[in-house]
């Protein structure tokens, strides 16, 4: 007779090391032992024989509410777990719905409670006009981090927050030590840029890159790091495509300030002259994607340690939204949350970079980005049982063929990935089995960040 629920055996991915033949003993949701060499025994034993065992993904961005009635919890979590992402972190620009009270917020949550199959947090924001009065009541009401744009998508659904009363917000956040992510767009430079494009008549997929120069990010960038300088307030910026830009957050970092940047996974995969010039519409995504010699400095970053987040940035748009010929016409995005994983394994195991940035960058970095690594994040002791066994296994990915995808398109459809994700366990109950997708809705919960800790040493 044994206390363990399940027990599981095979190759463990952690932060700092490999662990050939090591083993995870869950407990009532938690993990309760982890070792080497002979697994004890359990209720439910599964001998993995070379298969990856990582911690649960956390993905840092995801857009589940963009379109109204099109994905929301109900597909954007299915996909989560299939992917072997066992927390998502929510986006509060819904459509029809701004996240910035604390009345949106409870009423988020009770919306995405009742569909969410996998665990899930929340940013969320301001409305322009209130500027930061809501924000300590939108922390309260148990938001993860917020977010802000430097430039503007839509006035109400997706402001641009002018850079005193970003100074403002920051200002409230910095004493919750919560985080502020930032869209790194120069608004005034990107609009003129637009002009040009649209004035020289260039409405092929050439016409987004030249929308949006490498220095209205790298701009937008200095802004934001400076804004968290000014105030104290550590300072994220959510999404950054250009080598360059890993540069400038590590600098400030070495002076000391809180200055955090996260990869998408679209640009550590996709690059624009192969790919957007292929795919059109269905790459366009804010910051575009460059050219395939950025793709590789990013990896250099990856491997350096400058890179502190790998995430999404998922959102399904229908396919109406992304098939335009003008490709500014387009909406900008794209789903990820079903392959981020594969295809972070795939693009480090192609460039000898080792498999525990895997687990630092989507699971480890994220819990304590947004202060859930008291439960999230980790393969230890005391920890959720979030786990993603992921095995060898050369396929093609076909997002439609899956049937675990809102959507039947994906700018990743046709590639080949050397793995794939054969089970994920949420909080030690199998979610996904490798084919379907098991946990039902309402199983996932809201995590509320820890209470206030010092943010130190996040890339170490």
């Amino acid at each position: 007779m044994t206390d363990f629920d399940l027990v599981l055996k095979g190759t463990l991915v952690l932060p700092e090391r490999i662990v050939p033949a090591g083993y995870i003993a869950v407990r009532d949701e938690f993990i309760a032992e982890i070792g080497v060499g002979t697994a004890p025994a359990g209720r439910e034993r599964h001998d993995l024989g070379d298969a990856l065992i990582l911690p649960g993904a956390i993905d840092a961005q995801v857009h589940s509410l963009s379109q109204k009635d099109q994905e929301d919890f109900i597909w954007s979590t299915r996909s989560a777990a299939a992917g072997g992402v066992t927390t998502i972190v929510d986006m509060p620009y819904d459509e029809g719905d701004l996240i910035c009270s604390a009345a949106a917020v409870k009423r988020k949550v009770a919306h995405a409670s009742s569909q969410a199959r996998v665990d899930f947090a929340l940013y969320g924001t301001i409305d322009p006009e209130e500027g930061p009065a809501r924000i300590l009541e939108q922390v309260e009401a148990g938001v993860a981090a917020f977010k802000f744009s430097t430039f503007g998508t839509d006035p109400k659904r997706f402001p641009r927050i002018p850079a005193a009363l970003l100074q403002a917000c920051f200002a409230t956040i910095a004493p919750t030590g919560l985080t502020a992510g930032v869209h790194n767009e120069d608004d005034e430079f990107v609009r003129a840029a637009i002009e040009a494009v649209k004035a020289a008549g260039i409405t092929d997929y050439r016409a987004h890159g030249l929308s949006r120069p490498p220095l209205t990010e790298l701009l937008a960038m200095h802004q934001i790091y400076e804004t968290g300088v000014a105030t104290g307030c550590p300072a994220h910026v959510v999404h950054c495509s250009l080598g360059r830009g890993y540069e400038i957050a590590a600098g400030y970092r070495a002076q000391g300030h809180a200055a955090t940047v996260e990869a998408c996974i679209h640009y550590l995969v996709l690059d624009e002259e192969n790919d957007v010039r292929r795919l059109g519409g269905k790459a366009k995504i804010n910051p575009p994607i460059r050219a395939r010699a950025e793709v590789e400095k990013l990896w250099r970053h990856v491997a350096a340690g400058n890179v502190t987040l790998v995430s999404t940035d998922h959102v399904s748009w229908s396919e109406q939204r992304k098939t335009n010929p003008d490709m500014l016409a387009n909406s900008s995005g794209v789903p990820g949350l079903e392959v981020m994983l594969p295809l972070f394994v795939k693009g480090a195991l192609d460039r000898g970079i080792p498999l525990t940035w895997a687990a630092r960058l989507m699971a480890h970095n994220p819990a304590r980005h947004f202060r859930l690594n008291h439960i999230k994040g980790a393969l230890e002791a005391g920890k959720h049982a979030d786990i993603a066994v992921m095995t060898p296994s050369n396929h093609v990915y076909d997002a439609s063929a899956s049937g675990h995808n809102v959507v039947g398109w994906s700018p990743y459809n046709g590639m080949t990935l050397p793995y794939r994700v054969a089970a994920t366990y949420l909080r030690g109950q199998l979610a996904f089995d490798g084919s379907q997708v098991l946990a039902e809705p309402g199983t996932g919960q809201f995590m509320r960040p820890q209470a206030r800790l010092a943010l130190q040493g996040l890339s170490e």
